[in-house]
């Protein structure tokens, strides 16, 4: 239990250090409903692992009522997990979640059906993330695909594929951005950094250049 308690801690130091507008561990365990979920997800996943699994779902559908947060209790995250604002957010059964991520409003770590060689369905249905990852508010991370560590993903982007460790992914389908040498190493609030440039916006911006010099040479 001491171990729990340790973790529980963790996580309200996550909330203090990512959120500019809790400025203490009592503010956060008091007004973040981000970390009341993950509280009351770390009861139910002990209580899904000790084979309550009924009264674990029953409890998390409760605290799903409560805060607007769905976190299935046989679900496995690591310390450190800080849910920002967190209305909508929903984290599968087989999810995996390492240490120090940080999720926003609006996410699904959603399942998809995976069949192997002989037909069979895959078990591990939903991602898996690495440590220090960010993902911003409306973003949809499907399958049972790997987000790498330090990994940053954008406001709605849509991941379907596995993520290299230390890259950023923007859009719809997600794909990497190419990333400023001059970024910042400071947290990155909803995954997003000004400075960097995503080259499918870089290439419509050359694209429109190109056809204004058409344009401009057949007057």
């Amino acid at each position: 239990m001491e171990s729990k308690f340790k973790t529980i801690i963790c996580d309200a130091e996550a909330v203090v250090a990512r959120d500019p507008a809790t400025q203490s561990k009592f503010q956060a365990f008091l007004l973040s409903s981000g970390l009341h979920a993950v509280i009351c997800y770390r009861f139910c996943h002990w209580l899904w692992c000790k084979n309550w699994r009924l009264t674990a779902r029953f409890l998390s559908q409760v605290v799903r009522f409560l805060t607007g947060i769905e976190i299935h209790p046989a679900a496995r995250v690591g310390k450190g997990f800080f849910i920002d604002h967190g209305m909508g957010v929903v984290i599968g059964e087989t999810s995996e979640i390492g240490d120090n991520v940080t999720i926003y409003h609006g996410v699904t770590l959603g399942g998809t059906t995976v069949f192997d060689a002989t037909g069979k369905i895959v078990q591990k249905r939903h991602p898996t993330l690495k440590n220090n990852v960010i993902v911003g508010a409306g973003a949809k991370i499907l399958g049972p695909i790997t987000v790498g560590n330090n990994v940053k993903i954008g406001a709605n982007a849509v991941i379907l594929h596995d993520v290299a460790d230390n890259m950023t992914v923007v859009g719809v389908p997600g794909h990497i951005v190419d990333k400023s040498k001059s970024r910042p190493e400071a947290f990155s609030a909803y995954g997003a950094c000004a400075l960097d440039k995503d080259p499918i916006e870089c290439q419509l911006k050359w694209l429109e250049k190109e056809i204004a010099k058409i344009k401009k040479s057949e007057n």
